[in-house]
Formats: structure tokens, sequence, C-alpha cells
């Protein structure tokens, strides 16, 4: 099985992607605009052949320097698992021959209007929607779908660029901002608990599934620097509050005939028990969710997809364990990390429970938190329990304090 990975080694967890196709026997040879030399060293241990090019978002460029690359045995498979690819993706896989979305469905996942469209055909329940490519378009769309709404690109990707608009005077206030983005979509705001439904599949069968909780929404926590923000993959997924939400997330792959990979949808709950779909991607959840599964569920969830995508086959043993809890935090202060207060009663209290720490060093440049959800690092910690999960997540998100200066 040979298998052409697009960016093998971006984002962060790409190089576990490539990992886990070498380790089920495939050949990976990757393409992307980074240097070879400049791969990550596990990237470059398990790739068969690599190919640079000087743009990924030239497509023509690309796939006629991909024809002419003799290093590349016959490709049987094209994946990307990072979202500005996905369309490139698609396109190869048509030039190349070979199985997998082409560019008719995979614009379903990176149109969000088509994507409402297509479900709103299936009957299932979307929020009130409208496209614009012009300020008069948003005019009209807030109109009729009524405040508060959403304000998101039509193609992006997380909560970039997303803004909840109350009345007309913040949506006077938050076109101009919006300049850059060609299309949007237009929403009603849906007031309701955030969950996701991440899945692999096998030939449009779900092999696998996790669901986390988000806390608080990610538009909230992308507008309040302040917020530490917490993914929580949740071990009971058979509780009554997720029940209709999972049956929605099977009857969405269905209705946009998704097949063999990685899915990473969004959903709502409200107070009243009525779920409502969000969106959905062709690709794994981004901030090392994938990894919230591993230490939820015992298992290499890279190695599985890996051995999903070549020999559609799913070998592990999923065990629910554990509630597991990312909890992202954002110094206060500008430049460089100054001090750390309040780790060292973390792991006294939690020591056995945590299980990753990637929070920064002192010295370290301070990131932009605006840009990443991972911010100056995370503590991950799990525990059988969900209320004494979400205690420790608390209090990590209370009282660990970073600080630049």
């Amino acid at each position: 099985m040979n298998v052409l990975l697009i960016s093998p080694g971006y984002p962060a967890d790409m190089p576990h992607f490539t990992r886990g196709l070498a380790e089920v026997g495939a050949r990976v040879y990757g393409i992307g605009d980074t240097p070879e030399a400049l791969l990550p060293r596990l990237v470059q241990r398990c790739l068969s052949g690599y190919l640079h090019v000087r743009s990924l978002w030239d497509e023509e460029a690309v796939i006629a320097e991909v024809f002419a690359w003799k290093g590349m045995a016959t490709i049987h498979r094209v994946e990307c698992l990072w979202e500005p690819g996905m369309m490139l993706a698609a396109r190869l896989r048509e030039a190349l021959g070979v199985p997998g979305l082409d560019t008719e469905r995979t614009l379903p996942f990176r149109n969000k209007e088509l994507m409402k469209r297509k479900l709103d055909d299936a009957g299932l329940r979307t929020p009130r929607h409208r496209h614009a490519d012009s300020i008069a378009g948003c005019w009209e769309a807030a109109e009729e779908i009524g405040y508060p709404l959403i304000l998101k690109p039509i193609d992006g990707a997380g909560s970039m660029d997303t803004y909840r608009v109350n009345d007309r005077e913040e949506l006077r206030a938050v076109l101009p901002r919006l300049h850059h983005v060609p299309e949007v979509s237009i929403e009603e705001f849906v007031e309701g608990e955030e969950f996701t439904f991440d899945t692999i599949c096998i030939e449009g069968r779900i092999a696998y599934f996790n669901v986390a909780w988000y806390r608080p929404r990610p538009l909230i926590a992308r507008s309040n620097e302040w917020i530490s923000p917490q993914v929580i993959a949740l071990r009971q997924i058979s509780q009554p509050m997720l029940t209709e939400g999972l049956e929605m997330g099977h009857k969405v792959i269905e209705a946009l005939d998704f097949q063999t990979g990685f899915t990473h949808m969004e959903w709502y709950r409200k107070e009243s028990g009525e779920v409502v779909f969000g969106e959905i991607a062709a690709r794994p959840p981004g901030a090392h969710q994938v990894d919230q599964m591993k230490f939820a569920c015992n298992f290499d969830v890279y190695r599985e997809w890996g051995r999903a995508i070549c020999w559609h086959a799913f070998e592990a043993e999923i065990s629910r364990d554990y509630n597991v809890a990312t909890v992202y935090k954002r110094a206060q202060g500008h430049g460089h990390i100054q001090r750390i207060e309040g780790l060292e009663h973390i792991q006294e209290a939690y020591g056995e429970h945590l299980v990753w720490d990637t929070l920064l060093p002192i010295g370290a440049q301070r990131r932009n938190w605006r840009h990443t959800l991972v911010s100056d690092g995370f503590l991950m910690l799990r525990h059988p329990d969900l209320d004494t999960t979400l205690a420790m997540a608390d209090d990590i998100g209370c009282n660990l304090h970073l600080y630049a200066g």
C-alpha cells in the first residue's frame, strides 16, 4: 500500500499520523512546502519518499509536479488531515484515479453553506443559515435570520474570524473585520452546550467514535483572553444527554457519504434538550484532541487510523476507562514567560492523574493566543469519575498562572 500524504510534518500531530501509516505497513510518500531536511525526525524516518514543492496552494503546479516525480511509486491512497489541503487532496485523487473523497464530495466538508443545505435536505436540524459575499448580503441575511447570529468564513476552520452579533450596531462594527473574507456563512446563534462527535470510519461504517465537551464554547473562549479553555473527552457516552447527538452524528456521516478516514463534528444541546448540528470536517480535531482519545481509551489512535485507511480494518480493543481533560493556559502579560505559579500544588495534588504537561518553560516567548488554542501550553489529566475530572480541571483553570513580561 503506497500512500501519498500531504503535509506530513504539519500541523503538530501530523508526524504521528505519518508514523501510524508506516507502522501498519504502508509506504508513505510525503508532499509539502517544507524542505525535507527541516521535517521532524520522526517523519523523515517514516517516509519512503518526499516531494518538496514551492507552494501547496498552487494546485495545478502541485499536480504537475506529482506526475513528474520520478521517485514516487504507484499511489493507492491520497490523504490529507489539514483543513486547507482538503481540496488539493481531492484533486490529486481524481488525477491519480485513486479512491477517497473527490472534489464533489469534499466541497460540503469545506463549504459551510453547502454542508448545511445537504443536511437540511436529509431532514437534520441545522441552524437557520444564509451565505453572503457582500456587505449588503450580510445585512439582508441578518434581517431574515434575526439576532443574535453568528458570522463565520464559509470555508473556515475552528473559530477564527467567527463573531457573535447581538444587534444591528454590533453587525456594523464586525463587518469591517471581515473585509479579507470573500464569503461568509450567517447563522442563527444556538444557545446551548457544545460537544464533538469524532469518528474513524471504514467504508461508511463508524469503527470508533469519541465525544468531547467544550468548556466553555470555543466562541466564548476565543473572545476572552483570561479564560483557560477546557476540552473534556467523555468516558460515559451512553448517557441520555448525548443520545440524540450521537444519533445525529451517524445520520450526518450517512448524508454526506463519508467513507473512510477521520471526521470531526461539532453539535449543540439546548437547555430544552433539542440537538442542533454545528459543522463537520473530514479530518481529525486539532489541539491534541486525538491524544485525548488515546489516553481515554488506551489504544494508538494514529495507528488504527492508518490501519483503517490502508487495510479497511480496525483491530484495537476499545476500553473507555477515563474521562480526559485538557486545560489550555494563557499567560498574563506580553513577551517571555517570567514565572509560573500554582504548578507545584497541581503536581502534588493530582500528579498520578496528570498525563501530559506542555507548559512553556521560563524564558520562552509567549504565543499569540488568538492564533492557537494550545496557547502557552496545556495540562492533560484523566480520571474515571467525571465530577472529579471537572474539579481538577477547574482547579488548574483557576489557580495555575503563567506570567510574561
